[in-house]
C-alpha cells in the first residue's frame, strides 16, 4: 500500500501495524466514550492516557535489541538506543502537536456520540492530503483524488445536517456546538500530524529500521504525555482521580480498569500509526483510519444503541466508497509497476 513496502519484512510490520490500527481505531473511542458515559469528565486525564501507556512499546523494543545482537557480526554496533538528538528533538516538536489534538479530541469525545464525532473525524483526510501535498510533496493520481472528495463529501453531509437530534442525554446545546467544534479541530491538528511524523522519518539522517521507528514513538508520546499532565496540574485532576473513582457509576474497581484499558488500547493505535507511515505514507495511514471511522460509528450503535440518522448513512457510504476507490488504485498502479519491471528485465535479457 506504498512505494516504501518492499522487503518481506517489512510487508509483515506493514499488517501487524493495520492490526494495530484496528484495534487502536475502532476500539479506542469506545472506551474513551464509556467513561464519559458513566460519569467520567477528566478531559486532561483522558488526554494523558491517549499516550500515556507509552511504556508497553520497552517491550517488543527490548526484543528487538536482542534480535539485532543475536543477529549481528561480532565487533558491529549494537547500541541499546539508536535515535540521535536532532531526530529526538524533532519527535519532542510533533508530540507536543499530538497532546494538544489529544486534549481536542478528548473534549469532543465527552460531548458527542461516538458516531457522530466519528464522521466528524472523516474530515481529518483533507487536512492530511493538504499536509502531505505542502511537507512531503505527496503526489496524488485520480484514485487518490477520487477518494479524498468522497471521503471529504461524507464529511460535509455530516456537518451540514448537525444539530441536537443526536444529543446526549443532559447534555447542553453549547457543549454539543462546542464538542462539534472541538473535535474539527482535533481532526485538522491530527491531519497535519501524520506528514510531520513522516518528514521526521525523511530527516532523520540516520536508517529507519522497527527499533527506531518505537524509539521516535516513545519521544512522541513522552512529549505529549507532558503537555496533557501540565493540564492535569492545572486542573487539579491528580486530587480529583481518587473522588471521581469512588463517585463512578460502573464502581471504583472498574474505574481504573478503564483508564488502563484506555491507555493499553490507545498504544496500539499510535504504534500501528507510525508503522504504517514508516512502511507506506502519511496519505495511506489518513485512508485507513477514515475507512475504520464508519466501522467504529457502527459499532457505537451496536454497542450504545446511538441513532442512526440518514447523513450518517450517506457519510458511511461515501467513506467506504472512497477507500474501494483508493485500494482500487493501488491495485492498479502496482500491476503497472510490475509490468514495466519485466519489460525492463525483457529488455536486459535481449542485450547481446
Amino acid at each position: 500500500m506504498g512505494d516504501r513496502v518492499g522487503s518481506p519484512a517489512k510487508k509483515i510490520f506493514l499488517v501487524l501495524s493495520c492490526i494495530s490500527v484496528v484495534i487502536g481505531a475502532c476500539g479506542g473511542p469506545l472506551i474513551t466514550r464509556l467513561y464519559f458515559l458513566h460519569g467520567g469528565g477528566r478531559v486532561w486525564l483522558i488526554g494523558w492516557l491517549h499516550t500515556g501507556g507509552w511504556p508497553v512499546i520497552f517491550i517488543p523494543l527490548i526484543a528487538a535489541y536482542f534480535h539485532r545482537r543475536s543477529t549481528t557480526q561480532p565487533g558491529s554496533d549494537t547500541k541499546l538506543v539508536l535515535i540521535k538528538l536532532p531526530t529526538l528533538l524533532a519527535a519532542m516538536c510533533v508530540g507536543v502537536i499530538i497532546g494538544v489534538s489529544n486534549y481536542f479530541y478528548c473534549f469532543g469525545i465527552g460531548h458527542l456520540p461516538v458516531s457522530t464525532s466519528s464522521l466528524i473525524l472523516a474530515s481529518q483526510l483533507i487536512f492530511t492530503s493538504f499536509a502531505a501535498f505542502i511537507i512531503v510533496k505527496q503526489k496524488f493520481d485520480v484514485y487518490t483524488v477520487n477518494a479524498v472528495v468522497l471521503l471529504s463529501i461524507g464529511s460535509a453531509v455530516l456537518a451540514m445536517h448537525a444539530g441536537g437530534n443526536d444529543r446526549p442525554k443532559g447534555e447542553s446545546n453549547r457543549m454539543y456546538i462546542l464538542g462539534f467544534i472541538f473535535t474539527f479541530v482535533s481532526a485538522a491538528v491530527s491531519g497535519a500530524i501524520f506528514p510531520l511524523i513522516e518528514l521526521t522519518y525523511m530527516k532523520a539522517k540516520q536508517a529507519i529500521t522497527y527499533a527506531l521507528v518505537m524509539e521516535i514513538q516513545i519521544a512522541f508520546c513522552i512529549s505529549a504525555s507532558l503537555v496533557n499532565i501540565i493540564g492535569m496540574i492545572v486542573n487539579h485532576d491528580f486530587q480529583a482521580i481518587s473522588h471521581e473513582a469512588r463517585k463512578y457509576q460502573l464502581g471504583e474497581t472498574n474505574y481504573y480498569v478503564v483508564l488502563v484499558c484506555i491507555a493499553i488500547v490507545w498504544q496500539f493505535f499510535t504504534l500501528g500509526i507510525t508503522g504504517i507511515i514508516f512502511c507506506s505514507s502519511s496519505l495511506v495511514s489518513g485512508i485507513i483510519i477514515t475507512f475504520l471511522l464508519p466501522v467504529t460509528e457502527v459499532l457505537a450503535v451496536i454497542c450504545y444503541h446511538e441513532k442512526f440518522q440518514a447523513e450518517k448513512a450517506v457519510a458511511l457510504v461515501l467513506s467506504l466508497w472512497g477507500f474501494a476507490s483508493h485500494i482500487y488504485g493501488e491495485f492498479k498502479r502496482n500491476k503497472k509497476k510490475k509490468k514495466q519491471m519485466d519489460d525492463t528485465d525483457i529488455s536486459a535479457d535481449a542485450l547481446p
